[in-house]
Formats: structure tokens, sequence, C-alpha cells
């Protein structure tokens, strides 16, 4: 368990870099950015297949289709869709929409229609659910004040609506991911945490080309001012990218896989909150302020929520 918890510790860190990529890469697409970072996870995770080549060329059919369609939804969805939020809305709100995934996996990785002592009565989930609703308007009232009182332009309303739906696009993708990867691997403890991580970057990787060509279809059909492919800086997105596809998806996707073959997917759902924290950090720090007490607020009630509703739910597991 302490091995589990610790790997889920590091996946948090390393994850949490991705939620100040797109504020530091603002005039780039965010779906450039979910393109850009999975063609460097793919093109790193050559390397360790190399060294793995015995166990990865043992992957059957099926194998391969999982990782296809792990990627797919775990990898370049959710990230489009969580750096157009970030971009549009800023990072606090995003990263504290996403934070409401630990309870939000719990009951989907926990709760079964045929199995019905599994499931938890809605009147034992409202208490939490609503102290994280009280959590999200503390930090999008913070947030509010903060665009309009910034000394640059103030963002549409539009796009903080918008980037609040693309954060919650990335809620479900991210739901779906962690419970389908998770009971995988355990019904496939031949497959090492090593080795999927790996099959997962080089299933990213022609996925991440599909999409890098048919982005480029779309600009040349509409006249977009992008500079394809590595848009206004190329420097910095070349190294950002790389940074994230080494850090925040090979040995991010590694600590998880590792964490997930230890822990029950309730457990680790409730660690989730590592890469919340962390995200916040980071992205005060990137700011340079401190978080108002509003925003403190926030997360120590989306923290009481998280707790509460996954112990909650807990304690109906017989």
């Amino acid at each position: 368990m302490l091995i589990g918890v610790l790997c889920a510790l590091g996946a948090g860190l390393v994850w949490g870099m991705v939620f100040i990529t797109p504020l530091l890469l603002y005039d780039y697409p965010g779906i450039v950015l979910s393109f850009g970072r999975y063609l460097a996870f793919g093109l790193i995770a050559v390397v360790p297949a190399l060294f793995d080549r015995k166990r990865i060329l043992k992957l059957t059919r099926a194998d391969w289709q999982a990782a296809l369609k792990l990627a797919l939804v775990g990898n370049l969805l959710y990230y489009a869709a969580l750096a157009t939020a970030i971009q549009l809305a800023d990072a606090p709100l995003p990263t504290m929409i996403i934070g409401t995934l630990p309870v939000v996996i719990s009951i989907c990785s926990n709760w079964s229609p045929t199995r019905g002592a599994d499931s938890v009565a809605w009147r034992l989930l409202l208490p939490s659910i609503v102290i994280i609703l009280l959590g999200l308007l503390c930090v999008n009232s913070a947030e509010m004040a903060h665009m309009q009182n910034a000394g640059t332009e103030p963002r549409p309303l539009s796009d903080y609506l918008l980037g609040c739906g693309m954060a919650i696009a990335g809620v479900v993708a991210w739901t779906w991911y962690p419970i389908v990867n998770a009971r995988y691997l355990k019904a496939n403890p031949r497959i090492s945490s090593t080795t999927w991580a790996t099959a997962q970057g080089l299933a990213t990787f022609p996925l991440a080309v599909i999409g890098f060509i048919g982005y480029f279809i779309y600009l040349k059909l509409t006249g977009n001012a992008y500079t394809f492919p590595f848009g206004p800086r190329p420097a910095v997105f070349i190294g950002l990218m790389l940074l994230i596809g080494l850090c925040a998806s090979w040995l991010g996707t590694l600590f998880w896989n590792k964490a997930s073959q230890h822990l029950p997917t309730t457990l680790l759902a409730q660690l989730i909150v590592f890469e919340t924290l962390a995200a916040l950090l980071y992205a005060f720090i990137l700011r340079g302020t401190a978080p108002s007490l509003v925003v403190i607020a926030g997360v120590v009630l989306l923290g009481c929520g998280v707790i509460l509703g996954v112990r909650t739910f807990q304690h109906q597991i017989p």
C-alpha cells in the first residue's frame, strides 16, 4: 500500500505540470498542445520499448486495442479538453472541476446496476455533492473577480462558460480512463506497469500524427493564421512538449499504472487529490501571488467534500 500511495503521489506531482503548460503556451490552440504532447510521448516511448522489446512483443492484439482506446480517450481527448478549458477560463477553476474526479471515479468504479450492494443512495451522497458545489462556487466567484480586476482585457463570459464545459468534458474522459485502465491491468497481471506505460505511448503516437495531419488540413481549409506545425515560439513549444511528454505522460503513466496494481480503485480515486493540489500550487506560483481566502475556502470545501463522498461510498461496500 505504501508503494501504491507513493506512486500515486509521484503521478500527481508530474501531472500537475500539464495544468500550467497551456498558460505558458497561451498563444497555441489547446488541440495543438494535446497533439504535441502525445507526439512527444510516442517518440519518447520508443526508447524504453527498445529495452523492453521482449515483453512489448508478447502483447496481444486485444492488448493493443485496449491501449489504443485508452490513449485516445485518456490522453488525446482528455488533454485537448483540459488545455482548451484552461486557456478559456484560466487554471484554477478547471483545476477545481477536475478536482471532483475522486468522488466521480469512486462512484462510477463501484456502482453497478446488477449489484445493489455496491450502490450508494443519493441521500447519502448529497452532502458531499453540495459541499463540492459550494467549493466550486467559491473558486468561480474568486476567478470572475480576478479576471475583472486584472490589468489585461477581461475574458468574455462566453469563453469562461465554454471553458467550464470543456473541463467537464475532461472529467468524463478521465473518469472512464482510470477505471478501464485499472481493471485491465488487474485482469492481466502478466503486463508490467512499465510495459503498459510504454505501450500506451506507442499507441498514442499514430493517433497524434493523424490528428496533426487533420488539423493541418483544417487550417488550410479555414485559412487560420496559426504557423504549422510548431507555432510562433518553436523552441519553447518543442521543449515543453518533450518535458511533459517525458514527465507527465510516460513517467506519470508508469507511476499511475504501478499504483493501480497495488491499490483498489476507490482508494486510488482519493489520491487524485495530489494532482489537483499540485496543479493549484503551480498555477499560483506562475501568477506570483498567493490564493485568496475565498479560493482557500474553496479548496478546503472541495477536499472535505471529496473525503466525505469517498468515505460515504466506502462504508457501503460489504
